[in-house]
């Protein structure tokens, strides 16, 4: 019985969003190879031995296998799922074989392809954000402040009960929950606060102190919190109704801030400002998934968009192994007019895998100490 429910409760749910999303990712690589000519061998979700699947009338293979923690599309000149190239299987092809090939295409072609994975991921959480502003609306409240908490930054800062914060930086704020966006992510950095008290506009500096939260799921994780508090009656909640063209601008705005956050979490840890214990890999995405899916459909696609998003950035990054890495060899070859040598290029996806290995690794490490500890 204890499988079962972790069954339905965990891994059923964490299937389906990262199926999802791997889906949607190699369609994109699928997609833009098929409009440049390009002779598909396999479209896969997941990696391993074949479960099931089946063969189109243009010769790809179909197919759903073993290990559900990814997906490639292999195309005609790849030795490998990861479109590492067959030198020697190139140097052999005929002329008509070369037609179909990845590897022969244009290296605009073939940046092209690469790159439509991981706008695919950002067009997939765009259409999700859509679809649950549009049919959901969002719940918001006004910023206003109703306590401001002893010895907290905020009373540091100067801040009164029913100030009404306008703007934080250069950032508008709309909501209480803008406010939380901002402060969250940024614990020890000076924010500069512009308030509305008594008809008049004050400006505050205040440095968000860093604390270590816990989630209603048990999930803990530091934050920068200021030390105000509003609440449902004076911050007038209610449910804010989108337009679809108003909801697609809130989620283009919305994939915007989980781009900037992820790359300002990412970039205050190589600075030594973020502690890299956050990062998470398939075990801690399984767990967030089976705590979000009690939450109902809605929250599920909207981790689903989430993760999307992260998978896309990810493989943004010029790793090679990754399709950004890929990216910079393209641009290696369009500048030079000449391809990278196979030798380099087989030792960059050498260090690509190391390096790729070794995250796993460490977010695996991250998920196991944080469930045992």
């Amino acid at each position: 019985m204890e499988f079962i429910s972790q069954l339905f409760g965990y891994i059923i749910p964490f299937l389906i969003v990262l199926t999802i999303v791997v889906f949607f990712h190699e369609l994109g690589h699928y997609l833009v190879a098929r409009w440049n000519k390009v002779d598909i061998e396999a479209f896969a979700i997941g990696f391993g031995k074949e479960l099931f699947g089946f063969t189109d009338k243009h010769g790809t293979r179909w197919k759903l296998c073993m290990i559900p923690l990814g997906g490639y599309v292999k195309f005609k000149g790849d030795s490998n799922a990861a479109s590492v190239p067959d030198f020697d299987g190139l140097a052999k092809m005929s002329d008509a074989e070369k037609a179909g090939s990845f590897e022969h295409k244009r290296v605009g072609q073939r940046a092209a392809v690469v790159a439509a994975g991981p706008i695919a991921n950002f067009i997939l959480a765009i259409v999700i954000f859509t679809g649950t502003f549009y049919f959901v609306g969002r719940y918001v409240t006004d910023p206003v402040v109703v306590e401001v908490q002893k010895d907290s930054a905020a009373e540091l800062a100067g801040f009164q009960p029913e100030d009404l914060i306008i703007k934080i930086d250069d950032d508008p704020i709309s909501s209480f929950s803008d406010i939380q966006r901002i402060v969250a992510p940024n614990p020890d950095v000076e924010l500069k606060f512009l308030v509305r008290r008594s008809g008049r506009d004050v400006t505050l500096l205040a440095t968000p102190k860093s604390r270590e939260m816990t989630d209603r799921f048990g999930n803990t994780q530091k934050v920068g919190m200021i030390g105000i508090i509003s609440n449902n009656k004076a911050g007038n909640l209610r449910r804010k109704e989108y337009g679809l063209f108003e909801a697609t601008g809130a989620a283009v705005g919305e994939t915007w801030y989980v781009i900037t956050r992820t790359l300002g979490y990412l970039g205050d840890i190589i600075v030594g400002k973020q502690s890299a214990d956050q990062l998470g890999g398939p075990i801690r995405i399984a767990k967030v998934s089976g705590d979000v899916a009690t939450l109902g459909v809605a929250a599920l696609l909207n981790l689903a968009a989430v993760l999307s998003i992260s998978i896309g950035l990810l493989n943004l990054f010029p790793v090679p192994m990754l399709d950004g890495g890929h990216l910079v060899f393209y641009a290696y070859e369009a500048i030079r007019g000449r391809p990278l040598s196979e030798n380099a290029q087989e030792i960059g996806f050498r260090i690509g895998l190391a390096a790729i290995l070794m995250l796993m690794v460490f977010a695996t490490w991250n998920d196991v100490t944080q469930l045992l500890f």
